[in-house]
């Protein structure tokens, strides 16, 4: 069964590709997607799949019914651009002025689009159902994620699984682990009111920027006096905005930063510390303030057997994989940690570098792309994992193969 459908995922590729280059080319900001959404819902129902629209806002739900009872597997795929211009000398340039795919969503969104016309087209020989996943809004929080959950796209789910090409990773490799693979990412605003007046006559004055400074000082000293050193956290100011003139001092100062955790009981402290500090150093320089805290989305945390299950579909049915179990966990942010938070699941990366195509930029960059076969690797990735939970013979034949 499995080597038909990769037999047939094989026959999709340039399809999977004209898909993906369509996307990249009419690229939709987070919450607007509109047209993607109406691609994605339109495609699905020509397969003959079951969809449902408008899911928590764009996201689309699509769902295959297999013959035969069983648990339920859903695969997510993310859609929405980022707002960065396009700088790739490429056919398939973003046509939207200031508007791109920088982060591999068009691959994710044509992967699962090829993968649902498979399965649906092998629907009668699952026991168990596929539940597709694609989301809007990934890189905007509050994200699209926590809406769709609300909203009950995963009612009657089992398990879930998430993929993301990874440009700074060789084509075939396949990275994962087991516990978080991202971190809580948060955002703060700081808004500090002083006294300003003549450069001269700083004694006449509540110097916003002398506060600013001492505050960014300390808030160093949260992370490494105040946070057990083996939990990790990063505190960042990102902006400090103050002042027109070099002989006046400013009444004003506006600060914005980014906190990034794993443990939550870390998260609830640094919070509690900031605060504190804050209110402190204000007090100290006789300065009143505005503190604004957004937590954001929450650690991505993958669940052990989930884990160990997609290891052993890498081993057993696509040796050609690259299996590397990542050792440390990353501190950027990714809302599929709301789905990991009510149900079980694993996350994984997708290695699509490639130096011959200049796929070697990060993601977000203006020059982001990536290796075009890394999408059929992650579909076959998706099938191994519906093949194990929808076949009771090669679940048995893989129960005791190797586990991380």
């Amino acid at each position: 069964m499995l080597e038909k459908w990769y037999e047939e995922i094989e026959a999709m590729y340039e399809q999977m590709v004209e898909w993906r280059r369509y996307l990249h080319e009419n690229p939709e900001l987070s919450f607007q997607e509109i047209n993607t959404s109406k691609m994605i819902g339109d495609l699905l129902e020509s397969f003959g799949i079951e969809v449902r629209r408008n899911v928590g806002g764009n996201g689309i739900v699509g769902k295959i019914y297999g013959a035969k009872p069983g648990k339920t597997i859903a695969l997510r795929a993310d859609f929405d651009a980022l707002p960065i211009q396009d700088e790739k000398n490429v056919a398939f340039k973003s046509k939207v002025p200031g508007v791109m795919h920088a982060c591999g969503h068009d691959g994710h969104t044509a992967t699962l689009l090829a993968v649902a016309k498979v399965l649906q087209n092998n629907a009668e020989e699952l026991a168990g159902n596929v539940v597709l996943l694609h989301q809007h809004a990934e890189e905007s929080p509050p994200g699209g994620a926590i809406a769709m959950i609300e909203d009950g796209c995963l009612e009657d789910v089992d398990v879930v699984y998430g993929a993301h090409l990874a440009s700074g990773s060789d084509l075939g490799s396949v990275l994962y682990r087991i516990g978080p693979v991202s971190a809580a990412s948060d955002a703060f605003e700081l808004k500090i009111q002083g006294k300003g007046g003549h450069g001269a006559s700083p004694h006449q004055t509540i110097d916003a920027v002398a506060v600013g400074v001492q505050i960014t000082n300390q808030l160093k000293h949260i992370v490494s006096r105040r946070v057990n050193p083996q939990k990790p956290a990063v505190i960042s100011i990102g902006s400090f905005h103050a002042g027109n003139a070099g002989n006046v001092i400013s009444d004003t100062a506006e600060l914005t930063g980014t906190v990034r955790t794993f443990d939550e009981d870390v998260r609830s402290l640094i919070i509690e510390e900031m605060e504190q500090l804050i209110k402190g150093v204000c007090k100290a320089f006789h300065a009143t303030y505005e503190f604004n805290y957004t937590k954001g989305y929450p650690s991505t945390v993958n669940t052990a057997d989930e884990t160990n299950i997609l290891e052993k579909c890498l081993i057993n049915t696509l040796p050609e994989s690259k299996p590397v179990i990542i050792e440390k966990p990353g501190m950027g942010g990714e809302d599929f940690s709301y789905y990991l938070q009510n149900r079980p699941g694993c996350f994984f990366s997708v290695g699509a570098r490639n130096e011959d195509i200049e796929a070697i930029y990060p993601h977000h960059h203006p020059k982001f792309t990536f290796d075009e076969r890394a999408m059929l690797h992650t579909a076959k990735i998706f099938l191994s994992l519906v093949d194990y939970y929808t076949n009771t013979e090669r679940k048995e034949a893989l129960v005791n193969s190797s586990t991380i």
